[in-house]
């Protein structure tokens, strides 16, 4: 059989693994899961070494045949996506009796695959890039100072791949060249040199890659780039592109309405299972490295929101500015808030927002404080629509004990006496404000969030922080 897209379609519904529906999940929840995978038999599981703070790093085999296939996710500890994907490869390949058998046995027969899931789990543990030592792990392929580094390069020169895929998450301001459209996957063979060379092997990665944007065409259509390929000499990338494995680069990007991934997961899955088919029956070789050219480089023009035309009176004189805004996170415990701030102003005619408005003619208004001090309790709907309507974007409560509390209220609440507007619009400052006339108030930006004030039960959903 030939995978079609509804195959795929199929395939990912019967095995989506639907323990790993967030993406702050830690090493503890897949440790269960990898267990699941080994009671199936149809996977084995080698521990090839612990982390810097002494959690299990694994490797998972499929197959024995001749060519091998080597794949990492989550060396850094921030992107998760591609680690999703690989356990619902897991149950792929763990299952039976679904349609799938005979392509099971010819993968199976034909290539032999290497998982690494997680690769950073003490980076995992805190959500951040970097391991628990502060380094970068993706730019430690030749030093190899890190435990987690040296543990991949000594599977390389154990394992001597045939192709290499290293799987990553980019940030979700990279759109497509000239559109609002967010990068879903963005693709790469990696140079192995500054001159971007080109041998038979990075020649197998762009092939190979020209399959993996076919098929994602008809899921995510004009949604697919490549990534920047400047060669980095210290990237585990362009060193094991280097050392002869012909290495595809994975970064899973954004889709609009997905702040979870799970549709960007579902791409990461259909490009490994179409990918393992192609490279079992060599039929990637009959690609043309012009189709590899052509897919367009990621742009980085998005921002959450782009409020165009807005008008800002100081000192009696009248600007007309654009204003992007960022919903940067910020890790609390297990969990997250947002923090909106300003990230640029001026003229952003040729930048995008997930939420774009033009607002010509109307002006910026200054953000106030409520005056009472409230009971978290006393917080509701209606209240919050009135003191909305009153231009206030923070009110102070009682309860200190709430300071750091997760809440989903579309209003800033603090438990000291903190104001969280900074007057007029500053880079870097946070984006609490309004838009409107002298008369009325039409927009409320709190901590980056636009509410239209003239829309009632707005399905909104917010991650805000008690200060």
């Amino acid at each position: 059989m030939k995978l079609i897209k509804d195959d795929l379609i199929k395939a990912f519904s019967l095995y989506e693994e639907k323990a790993l529906m967030h993406r702050r999940f830690k090493h503890a929840d897949i440790l269960p899961l990898l267990e699941n995978v080994r009671s199936s038999g149809r996977l084995s599981i080698t521990e090839i070494g612990k982390s810097t703070e002494n959690r299990s790093i694994c490797r998972l085999q499929y197959g024995q045949g001749p060519i091998k296939i080597l794949l990492w996710s989550q060396m850094h500890g921030d992107e998760p996506t591609a680690t999703m994907a690989l356990f619902d490869l897991f149950n792929f390949f763990g299952g039976e009796d679904d349609g799938f058998d005979a392509f099971r046995n010819e993968i199976a027969s034909k290539l032999t695959l290497y998982f690494i899931p997680m690769l950073n789990p003490d980076g995992t543990e805190r959500f951040q890039r970097r391991t628990a030592m502060d380094v970068d792990m993706n730019r430690d392929a030749r030093a190899t100072a890190t435990v987690e580094g040296a543990l991949l390069k000594e599977q390389a020169m154990l394992l001597k791949p045939d192709f290499a895929f290293n799987l990553h998450n980019q940030n979700n301001y990279y759109n497509i060249p000239g559109t609002n459209t967010p990068v879903t996957i963005s693709l790469l063979a990696p140079a192995y040199d500054y001159a971007r060379s080109i041998n038979e092997t990075r020649a197998d990665a762009m092939r190979v890659i020209v399959g993996i944007n076919k098929i994602l065409q008809e899921f995510v259509p004009n949604a697919v780039a490549k990534y920047d390929d400047e060669h980095t000499p210290r990237g585990f990338g362009d060193n094991f592109q280097k050392w002869g494995a012909s290495t595809i680069l994975i970064e899973s990007g954004a889709y609009v309405g997905d702040p979870e991934k799970m549709m960007v997961r579902k791409c990461n899955f259909v490009a490994l299972l179409k990918s393992f088919e192609e490279i079992a029956r060599q039929s990637f070789v009959s690609y043309s490295l012009v189709d590899y050219e052509a897919i367009p480089f990621n742009d980085e023009k998005l921002h959450d929101v782009l409020l165009r035309n807005l008008t800002i009176e100081q000192n009696g004189a009248q600007i007309v500015v654009d204003i992007a805004i960022r919903q940067n996170e910020k890790t609390i415990g297990s969990d997250y808030c947002v923090a909106g701030v300003v990230e640029d102003i001026g003229d952003l005619q040729d930048f995008y927002g997930y939420q774009d408005l033009d607002v010509s003619g109307l002006k910026f208004i200054p953000a106030k404080k409520y005056d009472n001090i409230l009971l978290i309790d006393q917080l509701d709907h209606n209240l919050i629509q009135n003191l909305l309507r009153k231009g206030i974007t923070t009110v102070h409560i009682r309860d200190g004990e709430a300071a750091g509390k997760l809440h989903q209220f579309p209003i800033n609440i603090v438990s000291s006496e903190s104001f969280l507007s900074e007057g007029l619009p500053k880079l870097g400052s946070m984006a609490n404000f309004f838009i409107g006339t002298d008369e009325n108030i039409r927009y409320a930006i709190v901590n980056g969030y636009v509410l239209d004030l003239t829309v009632a039960n707005q399905d909104l959903h917010y991650k805000n922080s008690v200060y």
